[in-house]
């Protein structure tokens, strides 16, 4: 029997082992102490292992991360946010599905906008994941596939690959910062496709990964990614929000996030450079 065990990596890239529904696992702080998001949310001046479990179990208790009772269709969590992006997006039409990652089924392809919500909305960066059957069940209820069922494998450009086969043209896909972003990018080159790339979870990226990603991607959250804060400094993209900004990477990222702030009725962006940085993440690592 595949035992039951999921990794993530949350509230400043702390590792998390969660099995059977219980926390087994918190590693140490990396660094990131401060997050503003936490501070307006709910008050939080300091990320420490307190909190960080407190956090997780309201995760799982509220809508059963990790578990066999996970809730994949939400509404919007935050004003603007990847997975609000995507949604935004999926629902205009722009976008037939995404590539994305959840916790209990892995790497998901989703045509449902509240889905892409649901899966996307509260989980920081899943590293691992066990089968889940019956998140897995839930998922392909709402016409999602699952790129692997008997193993929940993580693996975007499978996911990608698996996207293309079933027809699709306008394809989104989320993923970490790892050297597989550029083998997307070139390999959605051979195809008559429309490929968008959203990078999340990017504390402690590198400066060379970094050039990478702006390369090939079309949006990029900042996190509390020191390299990142620095290339943006330089180079000036487009972006919205001051706290933990969401950058974007190409002039199709603009026109994504614009849609979402269209949406919702927000003016679009008119950040400026020098950035506001009154209240950011600390450290950035």
């Amino acid at each position: 029997m595949v035992e039951d065990k999921h990794v993530i990596e949350a509230l400043g890239k702390v590792r998390v082992v969660i099995k059977n529904g219980k926390i087994t696992e918190i590693g140490p702080q990396v660094g990131v102490e401060y997050c503003p998001m936490f501070h307006a949310m709910h008050g939080i001046k300091k990320l420490d292992e307190e909190f960080i479990q407190k956090n997780i179990n309201f995760r799982i208790k509220d809508f059963g991360m990790c578990t066999s009772k996970r809730i994949i269709e939400m509404d919007d969590a935050i004003t603007v946010g990847i997975s609000e992006i995507l949604k935004t997006n999926m629902e205009q039409g722009n976008i037939d599905c995404v590539v994305g990652a959840c916790d209990g089924a892995g790497t998901v392809i989703m045509t449902h906008p509240r889905v892409v919500q649901g899966v996307g909305a509260r989980v920081s960066g899943l590293i691992s994941t066990t089968p889940i059957p019956e998140v897995i069940e839930k998922l392909k209820q709402k016409g999602s596939t699952v790129l692997n069922p008997e193993t929940a494998e993580l693996n975007q450009l499978e996911g990608l690959k698996l996207a293309i086969k079933k027809g699709y043209k306008n394809i989104a896909v989320t993923i970490l910062p790892s050297a597989m972003i550029e083998e997307i990018r070139n390999y959605s080159k051979y195809y008559d496709i429309n490929v968008y790339i959203f990078v999340a979870h990017t504390t402690k990226t590198s400066s060379d990964d970094v050039k990478m990603i702006f390369d090939n991607t079309d949006i990029v959250t900042a996190c509390s990614s020191k390299a990142i804060s620095q290339y943006c400094d330089k180079y000036k993209p487009y972006y919205y929000g001051t706290k933990v900004p969401i950058f974007c990477a190409s002039e199709d990222g603009r026109k994504l996030l614009d849609n979402r702030l269209k949406k919702i009725g927000k003016p679009l962006s008119n950040n400026k450079y020098p950035r506001n940085k009154n209240d950011i993440p600390h450290n950035l690592i």
